[in-house]
């Protein structure tokens, strides 16, 4: 990749997308975050706030820690794990909440496992970033003296403690959201993890048994927990086996039951696995989990057939680049409609996943063509996508390059997670 690129990477990640929402997402009034932000930056200071949100911050400024080790990242994660621990985390049947209302009291209290897997990857990345922070504290006392540690850390807890709540939720998950017949994770839960039939997402979903979504997300906390747990533990400890078992289950599901033989992935399911409809091709959905499965596969090792992944992530990448990438424009389209109408919209984290799939892909073949969005895609970001009045990304931009003033700058689902993601996966990839 250019060098120019990855310096405007960088310098992206570090003076426009994690000083942003450190700056406009904290609500001091209740030691959270708001609930949606508008194009300006004002809050809704009445707006729920949801699980998701709150663990990708989490997520996010955990592995910038890792990757800068500024204590400023580190004690954003540490406001956020304290929300999500004090407000979402059910001290009655464990798991976490959906949401709360602004002041914090619990809203939508069944277990969404789409949920509850962005809390598992999120505490597994701050459980790595807090035994990194230890280990350099411990170094630091050979040199200087205790007095001269950060007061960030006095009230923090220990990456052991963490990590034990990671592994009891993966546990829990284990126990109640896995289907040990049909294979896979149910959608969602009643509070004291008994059957509901109320389990979609949002709006835009339906209610359904399994979805594409939840076990894709469940297949990225898996292996982060793999990487945390290894970290700590060591990569031959039984809960690394454990989980790399689990993994290499939600890898076959992924390749024999949400891939279809066109190569894009069916959204919802029954628990069988047959197909529900309405069933839109999702490009920003596939291009995502082709390198979410490569990373998968990386982590299980010789648990699965790396072969016939690789295949099957490359031909996911190769039809996502020939049916979802705009050549001209350098953007990644949202959606195919069931009706046959394209959605040329281009959302945020569809172009952030894009990158990092096409990337993977170029990472995988050295075929140009891979290269060549992945810079068409950072040049449409740059031009278009990026807020250069009012800072981070545009939600939603038209084809024209017009952004949709509807749509909220920040809140439950838009945070520094796809974004800040992208920027540090490729710099991790190329050696920086």
């Amino acid at each position: 990749m250019k060098k120019t690129v990855l310096n405007e990477l960088n310098d992206e990640l570090l003076n426009d997308i994690l000083p942003y929402w450190i700056r406009f997402a904290k609500d001091s009034v209740t030691s959270g975050f708001f609930g949606a932000i508008d194009n300006m930056n004002v809050p809704d200071t009445n707006e729920e706030r949801s699980v998701v949100m709150v663990s990708r911050f989490l997520w996010t400024y955990s592995a910038a820690y890792s990757m800068y080790k500024k204590e400023e990242y580190l004690e954003m994660a540490d406001y956020a794990f304290n929300y999500l621990h004090n407000h979402f985390f059910d001290v009655v049947h464990g798991g976490f909440f959906w949401s709360v209302n602004a002041n914090g009291t619990p809203k939508v209290i069944r277990k969404q496992i789409y949920g509850n897997a962005f809390a598992l990857y999120a505490l597994s990345e701050y459980a790595a970033a807090l035994y990194k922070a230890e280990l350099d504290a411990s170094n630091a006392l050979d040199e200087a003296s205790s007095s001269d540690k950060s007061d960030g850390g006095k009230s923090r807890k220990s990456s052991m403690n963490v990590i034990n709540i990671a592994w009891k939720l993966y546990q829990l998950l284990q126990d109640k959201a896995y289907d040990s017949e049909h294979k896979g994770y149910y959608e969602a839960r009643n509070r004291d993890w008994s059957w509901t039939d109320e389990t979609k997402l949002s709006d835009k979903d339906i209610d359904c048994c399994k979805s594409m979504n939840t076990n894709l997300h469940i297949m990225e906390a898996f292996s982060a927990l793999i990487m945390a747990l290894g970290s700590i533990f060591g990569k031959k400890d039984f809960k690394v086996i454990d989980v790399q078992k689990a993994l290499s289950m939600l890898i076959t599901v992924h390749v024999e039951c949400i891939l279809q033989k066109n190569m894009h992935l069916a959204l919802y399911f029954d628990r069988k696995w047959n197909v529900l409809e309405p069933n839109e091709i999702s490009y920003g959905h596939d291009i995502e989990s082709s390198w979410l499965l490569w990373e998968a596969a990386e982590a299980v090792g010789d648990m699965c057939n790396k072969k016939s992944v690789r295949q099957c992530v490359l031909a996911i990448a190769e039809v996502a680049l020939n049916e979802g990438f705009d050549e001209k424009t350098g953007g990644m389209d949202n959606c195919l409609h069931p009706d046959g109408k394209r959605d040329s919209d281009r959302i945020w984290w569809v172009q952030a996943e894009a990158m990092n799939g096409f990337f993977n892909a170029w990472q995988l073949t050295q075929d140009k063509k891979y290269m060549n969005a992945v810079e068409k895609l950072w040049s449409w970001i740059c031009t278009f996508q990026k807020d250069k009045s009012h800072g981070e990304w545009f939600n939603c931009v038209h084809k024209d390059g017009l952004p949709d003033a509807a749509s909220v700058k920040g809140g439950n689902w838009k945070t520094s997670y796809h974004n800040g993601r992208v920027c540090m996966e490729l710099l991790k990839r190329c050696g920086c």
